[in-house]
């Protein structure tokens, strides 16, 4: 698909977002770059990647490559769904999606701040447990096992958490856990998910949500031994 093609449907994008959030301003100094082609992206994950305000709009800066890459595919290819996503990449290679995904991976902006309303204490207690040791009873390994010490992800294909805002973790985790979301087989975090109940959701997500931004943002080297069971996207 001609890349100008594209960056004109992306527009429609735009007013998907622009309802739900404050998006961005297409910002670009040359035509012809990858700068100008990811337009269609910033309008709802900010100029930079950094996520807005609205908390459906993610972090994907910083990201580990592979990790973009497998959610452009599968927003192309249907396995993920969401209409405005499912558009955009409809018609582009993986060559086009491989690209976009390493530019993405490759910025750094400030996370951005962040107010939380009032919670339990139990609650945030919850969180963390099984944010930073799991529930063995639950078979519900601790975060950190597969998303790294600081929640910034691990190479090639797991996500960092930290930046990302509770009803975005809470939507995410719900997804799996109804079937709604997968990734490649063995599916890791349908295995997650579907063991942890809506108390347990609520918990993690506003305890991660509330996580300051780590000195170091990038994701940390694969280390499969550490990890608790097979998972697909570090193929």
């Amino acid at each position: 698909m001609n890349w100008r093609k594209w960056a004109a449907a992306a527009i429609v994008c735009t007013s998907a977002c622009a309802s739900a959030q404050d998006h961005a301003v297409p910002a670009f100094k040359t035509l012809d770059s990858m700068e100008a082609r990811v337009q269609g992206c910033v309008t709802c994950h900010g100029q930079s990647g950094q996520g807005t305000t609205n908390g459906y709009f993610p972090r994907i800066a910083g990201k580990p490559a592979g990790y973009l890459f497998n959610q452009l595919v599968a927003f192309r290819d249907g396995t993920r769904r969401y209409a405005p996503m499912n558009y955009l990449v409809a018609y582009l290679p993986d060559p086009y999606l491989k690209e976009m995904a390493e530019h993405f991976a490759k910025q750094n902006p400030p996370f951005a701040t962040q107010e939380f309303p009032a919670i339990d204490a139990t609650i945030l207690a919850r969180g963390q447990q099984l944010a930073s040791t799991g529930d063995p009873k639950k078979g519900v390994p601790a975060c950190i096992s597969c998303h790294g010490a600081s929640l910034t992800g691990m190479t090639p294909g797991i996500p960092g958490l930290v930046g990302l805002r509770a009803a975005y973790v809470a939507a995410q985790l719900t997804r799996w856990r109804v079937g709604e979301r997968h990734a490649m087989e063995p599916d890791c975090m349908k295995r997650v998910a579907t063991k942890l109940d809506d108390t347990d959701i609520a918990a993690v997500s506003a305890w991660l949500a509330r996580q300051p931004a780590p000195k170091d943002p990038a994701p940390e080297s694969a280390n499969l031994v550490r990890m608790p069971f097979a998972c697909g996207s570090q193929r």
